[in-house]
């Protein structure tokens, strides 16, 4: 099945589907259906953070205290003073979160062309926070209030490796992504 057969989904993710371990969390998000500001895209690229020494759970702060007991939150940060990351949050008893890296484009690629003034819409976590207009706006709302995510049933290959552009715990491999698919992170 191809994106293109996902039009009809309407089963929203519940909210226990974020309570439950952050790296099982993440696998799970591959292929689900972010719908945001008049667009959509599949998830086709995660990241497990927890209280490792590469995620701001492994200090809390007043920016990383939202990964601190909740789960199905919305978690965005300003990196570089340029770009937003979405994050969804997760474990109930844990600090934890998911960092979504890339999507697939399903609709409103008009729309995300203007906003990105490019071609290259989703392929990187910044590049997908503009594409989809999302903002600190969102930060600390419930998925489904504002940001909408669908469940899909897609079954595909999962490739997982370490996570990219951080300094510390390089060597855990908590990236997964879609095996083949095009809208993978540039690196």
């Amino acid at each position: 099945m191809r994106w293109k057969d996902v039009a009809g989904i309407k089963k929203k993710l519940s909210k226990d589907f974020f309570k439950r371990d952050t790296i099982q969390v993440a696998k799970e998000l591959l292929g689900k259906i972010i719908e945001f500001n008049g667009v959509k895209g599949m998830i086709v690229e995660t990241e497990a953070y927890g209280k490792d020494e590469a995620s701001h759970a492994s200090k809390k702060t007043e920016r990383s205290k939202l990964m601190y007991n909740t789960f199905g939150k919305i978690y965005v940060y300003l990196v570089y003073g340029n770009y937003y990351c979405l994050n969804f949050t997760t474990e109930e008893n844990a600090p934890g979160a998911v960092l979504i890296r890339s999507l697939e484009p399903l609709n409103g690629l008009d729309i995300m062309k203007r906003r990105r003034k490019s071609d290259d819409l989703t392929t990187g976590p910044g590049k997908l926070c503009q594409a989809l207009n999302i903002n600190l706006l969102v930060n600390g709302t419930d998925i489904n209030d504002k940001l909408k995510i669908y469940d899909n049933d897609l079954k595909f290959d999962i490739v997982k490796t370490t996570r990219v552009g951080i300094s510390k715990a390089k060597d855990l491999k908590l990236r997964f992504y879609i095996k083949g698919n095009d809208y993978i992170s540039q690196l």
